[in-house]
């Protein structure tokens, strides 16, 4: 069964997880950009990593029979230094016409601050200058609701932003339906030892009958799985969906989504 891993973080992977997702199903993945498993300190790190998701990863995946494609931003857990961010949002429009690159994400909050939304905010405004998809990226803290609620509050702030061009990521119970509710699309992450177990994710999906919501593996450089979607798909299957509705969650949700950008094609 065929299946788009729509948010996994490849540079923290090797080419074995390229292949087992390939055998597993996988005929896409969507990488955002995000930390790179430590704090970089110059605008010039981060033009590397862009072209290093733009360019390198899409060879890569390629060898196996995947697509890549990216989104590119400044990510929450560095946005605490302004006058960084600010240089790397400048970089971000050499990138956007890139054959792969979907959006601007994953912004969002960590912890909450008023450094970080000052920089959401930025982020939000570069994305409705030039038209682009958004991936948001919601806070691992037990304040995730506040964070997601302040990150709904600054898209909605926004006139130009269409909440169907929207993803809101890392949804748990508590934040499913503040999202969903407000007309935004809403993204599950399946991980090991947090956010979401494959049951969790099933019992949300059953709850709000699969409109608008994706499931993704992030696949990151904590303890994460990149088989984590198909493996999901097989406890569906155990629950009794079909696999007309499983393929309707794994493959066509994240097409109806990612296909609002035109260079998204398969």
């Amino acid at each position: 069964m065929k299946y788009i891993e729509p948010h996994g973080h490849m540079v923290s992977r090797t080419t074995d997880d390229y292949e087992r997702m390939a055998l597993a199903g996988c005929v896409a993945i969507c990488e955002p950009a995000f930390w790179a498993g430590f704090d970089r300190n110059s605008a010039q790190g981060f033009y590397d990593y862009f072209r290093q998701i733009t360019e390198y990863e899409p060879k890569r995946a390629a060898r196996f029979g995947l697509k890549h494609f990216s989104w590119l931003c400044i990510n929450p857990k560095e946005a605490e230094d302004v006058q960084l961010a600010d240089d790397v949002i400048a970089l971000i429009p050499e990138f956007l016409n890139k054959p792969n690159v979907l959006g601007i994400g994953e912004i969002g909050l960590n912890k909450n601050s008023r450094n970080e939304l000052l920089i959401l905010e930025k982020h939000i405004q570069l994305a409705a200058d030039h038209d682009q998809l958004v991936l948001v990226h919601t806070p691992h803290l037990e304040d995730k609701r506040k964070g997601t609620r302040l990150i709904l509050d600054a898209l909605k702030n926004h006139a130009k932003i269409n909440p169907e061009r929207v993803i809101i990521d890392h949804v748990e119970e508590h934040t499913i339906d503040l999202v969903l509710d407000q007309g935004f699309w809403a993204g599950m992450t399946l991980y090991p030892e947090s956010k979401c177990s494959p049951h969790r994710a099933i019992d949300m999906l059953e709850q709000r009958q699969a409109e608008h919501i994706w499931m993704n593996s992030a696949c990151d450089w904590g303890v994460s799985d990149p088989l984590a979607v198909p493996k999901t798909m097989l406890e569906m299957r155990k629950r009794g969906w079909s696999q007309e509705s499983i393929q309707r969650v794994v493959f066509e949700n994240p097409i109806a989504f990612m296909g609002q950008c035109e260079k998204f094609v398969l």
